[in-house]
C-alpha cells in the first residue's frame, strides 16, 4: 500500500475497481481544513480522464505496469498483430486497444503497457512521432490565405487524414505529433 504522498505522474493505481494512470496531481493546503490532493486521472480501458480529489495520507493502490517494446505487423478480421521484440511472442489485439490505429503502418514499433502480475495488456501506444508519406492532397496555391496558419487535408499512406501546410506536396514525407495527431514538420 501506498499513500498520496507517494504520487508520481505516470504512476497507476487502482480506484474504484479500475486501473488508472496518474496525470496530473497537485498537493493543497488550505488555510482552514485539512490538506487534499486534487488529480487527473485517465481510465485505462475506456480513455477517459476524470478529475478526483484525494484527502492527503489516505491509503492507494498501486498497481505495477511495465511497458514492452512491440512491433506492429498487420491487420486482418481478427485485429492487430504485433510481435514482442525480444521474445518474438505474436500477440493480437481488437482496435479498442489500439490508439491511433490509422497511423499504425507494417514495421512500425509501439510500446505496449502490460500489468505486470495479470499479463494483460493494458494499451498500445505509437511513439510521440511518426513519419509517414503524403498520398494525395490539393495543391496550395500562393495567396489562397489572409493568414500564415492556413491549413489544407493531406491523406497519408496509411490512410489518416492530416492537417498539413499548403506547402506540403504528395510524396512528401511528414512528422506526425501521435498525441494531438498534427502536422509537426517536413522530414528529409
Amino acid at each position: 500500500m501506498a499513500t498520496t504522498a507517494d504520487f508520481k505522474n505516470g504512476m497507476c493505481i487502482e480506484f474504484n475497481g479500475k486501473l488508472y494512470t496518474l496525470v496530473q496531481f497537485q498537493h493543497v493546503k488550505p488555510g482552514k481544513g485539512g490538506a487534499f490532493v486534487r488529480t487527473k486521472l485517465k481510465n485505462l480501458e475506456s480513455g477517459k480522464t476524470i478529475e478526483n480529489t484525494f484527502t492527503s495520507g489516505v491509503k492507494i493502490n498501486p498497481v505495477r505496469i511495465e511497458r514492452r517494446p512491440y512491433q506492429f505487423l498487420y491487420k486482418d478480421d481478427e485485429g492487430y498483430h504485433f510481435m514482442h521484440q525480444e521474445t518474438f511472442e505474436q500477440v493480437s489485439l481488437p482496435e479498442s486497444l489500439v490508439d491511433s490505429f490509422d497511423l499504425y503502418k507494417e514495421g512500425q514499433y509501439v510500446e505496449m503497457m502490460v500489468h505486470a502480475e495479470l499479463e494483460n495488456i493494458l494499451t498500445c501506444e505509437l511513439p510521440p512521432f511518426v513519419d509517414l508519406e503524403v498520398t494525395y492532397t490539393e495543391p496550395g496555391l500562393k495567396g489562397d490565405t489572409a493568414s500564415s496558419t492556413a491549413q489544407k487535408a493531406a491523406t497519408v499512406e496509411t490512410g489518416a487524414t492530416i492537417h498539413v501546410p499548403l506547402f506540403i506536396e504528395i510524396g512528401q514525407k511528414i512528422r506526425i505529433d501521435t498525441r494531438t495527431r498534427d502536422y509537426y514538420e517536413r522530414v528529409k
